[in-house]
């Protein structure tokens, strides 16, 4: 049940999709202009005659009738493939980026302390608690959302075989309710470029907000403790962000297409001991005064 290479309607039979609207929503609409564009082609010289009846020649009709089927049918297509898309992303994509999020870390015995921030149905936390379990760990990994996931959450978790290693608590990511220097890994997939959104997605307010999200996930890190997260469109500003606060072994991986846009994962370990020199002072993790 914990390999990589685990078919994607497992994943989908255990997890589900968080985006079930929009695919659903997506769906719809394919199927509508896929209708739409039969139409053009049944009655393509009625449509045409209308088109003349606008007063078009009859050559110029004809284009503007098979121009518009034309497009109608490219518009069912794009809908079916971002259905797709999302199908891949939401499933076999997680469950494979999750994977290689785990690797990210070089040493698992050591870990008593994990965080998946944002952690949705379960396929990050899990991989997680795998990843514990196999190493004979006798760490836990907490899962963290503002939504109430917690049931089907830890359902997740009993059907993998790792529910002891699992507990759930609802939170605002932007005020983790939990001390300094906590979790020995803190982790997060697809969730930070959703936080403040309700500002907007290119706003200062709402790149404020996430940067607020990641200020929360330095600060209850340990020192020597490692962060992990995979997020769509934002990471350069994370990565800067991470520089200002001084963070070690920034590494980002190669662009991943996730939700139709890029994706990378970036990793970084929060440092043992912060030097700081003439006229420097501590940093605030908490990033209170970002605006």
């Amino acid at each position: 049940m914990g390999k990589s290479g685990r078919d994607w309607t497992q994943i989908y039979a255990i997890y589900g999709m968080e985006e079930g609207q929009t695919l659903v929503f997506l769906l719809i609409h394919a199927i509508f202009f896929s209708f739409l564009s039969i139409l053009f082609l049944l009655y393509f010289n009625p449509i045409c005659y209308f088109f003349e009846s606008l007063a078009l020649p009859a050559g110029a009709a004809r284009f503007a009738a098979g121009f518009t089927g034309s497009v109608t049918a490219i518009s069912a297509v794009c809908l079916f493939f971002a259905a797709g898309n999302m199908v891949y992303s939401s499933v076999a994509l997680h469950w494979d980026m999750a994977q290689r999020m785990v690797s990210a870390v070089n040493d698992w015995s050591t870990v008593k302390y994990a965080l998946d921030v944002g952690c949705g149905r379960g396929i990050l936390l899990n991989a997680v608690a795998m990843q514990l379990k196999k190493e004979g760990s006798s760490g836990r990994v907490v899962g963290l959302d503002r939504r109430k996931t917690t049931v089907s959450t830890l359902r997740t978790a009993g059907i993998e075989g790792v529910q002891e290693y699992v507990t759930c608590r609802e939170g605002d990511a932007r005020r983790l309710p939990f001390s300094d220097n906590y979790f020995d890994v803190v982790v997060s997939a697809v969730f930070v470029h959703r936080v403040g959104k309700e500002f907007g997605q290119r706003t200062a307010a709402a790149a404020a907000e996430r940067m607020r999200v990641l200020g929360e996930v330095v600060r209850v890190l340990k020192p020597g403790g490692v962060g992990v997260v995979w997020d769509l469109v934002h990471v350069p500003e994370y990565v800067q962000r991470l520089q200002e606060l001084r963070m070690e072994d920034i590494r980002v991986s190669e662009r991943v297409t996730a939700f139709m846009v890029s994706s990378h994962i970036v990793s970084f370990r929060k440092p043992n001991h912060l030097l700081l020199g003439p006229g420097e002072v501590r940093l605030d993790w908490r990033c209170t005064n970002i605006c």
